[in-house]
């Protein structure tokens, strides 16, 4: 029996990119995704169309109360959730000598305290399923563990996410699994980005990944038995190898 067939799981910042390649894999896989989007409606309309006419939800997850009221309305029209894939996030680029209070908060607001509340919110309704069972999944990233100078910020946030994957995994045992998938290059519009590509060539890879491979990750984790718990797989053609 496949693991996730039926599943009803939340997808944050589903409408494009990597959220977008996840939801459609999930239910190509055969969950019951749902698809949160902060701002870009028709793209998320064009994703749930994808995902089978899924079920869209939107937030501002910069907003605890934003996340409050997502959570209540998938309670309210959702029997049961059975996962949760963190992905909404921002990404800005500004030396740190120059970063500004509103700097900071703009990118931590969405990619570690969302991360946090969303999977608090998300267990607390895992609690109704059977056992209490739930999967979360967090998408941190390789500037979790490398050095990008113009990137401090997005890269302590980002360090945080893992770091917070391995302390809710512990808290949440064992009914809830709480694992992240930390990408590499995974360009979009901005491929012929000169920097990207200075990048790409440095990969031993010697290719940028797509969002189908992230998602793959996802799903492995998503499936994977409650054995598998507070990891962060790289999926990064061996970026990370320095």
């Amino acid at each position: 029996m496949d693991p996730i067939r039926g599943k009803t799981i939340l997808v944050t910042g589903a409408a494009r990119r990597i959220g977008r390649a996840i939801a459609i894999k999930l239910a190509s896989a055969g969950a019951r995704v749902l698809i949160h989007y902060g701002t870009s409606r028709e793209e998320a309309e064009s994703a749930a169309a994808e995902c089978g006419n899924a079920a869209i939800f939107q937030a501002d997850l910069a907003k605890f109360s934003e996340i409050g009221r997502l959570f209540a309305e998938i309670a309210q029209r959702e029997p049961r959730l059975d996962a949760l894939v963190n992905n909404a996030a921002r990404f800005t680029r500004i030396h740190p000598l120059e970063v500004t209070e509103a700097d900071w908060d703009f990118i931590h607001d969405v990619n570690l305290k969302a991360y946090f509340f969303c999977a608090q919110q998300a267990a607390l309704l895992m609690r109704r399923n059977p056992g209490g069972e739930g999967r979360i999944v967090n998408i941190s990233s390789m500037g979790a563990f490398g050095a990008w100078p113009e990137y401090v910020h997005y890269c302590a946030s980002k360090a945080g996410v893992t770091g917070m994957t391995r302390a809710l995994a512990k808290a949440l045992a064992p009914a809830i699994t709480v694992n992240a998938v930390a990408p590499g290059i995974i360009p979009f519009e901005e491929l012929e980005n000169e920097r990207i590509q200075r990048m790409i060539k440095s990969t031993p890879a010697g290719r940028p990944g797509t969002g189908e491979e992230i998602a793959e990750a996802v799903l492995y984790f998503l499936t994977a038995g409650d054995f598998v718990t507070g990891q962060t797989l790289q999926v990064d053609g061996g970026m990370g190898l320095g």
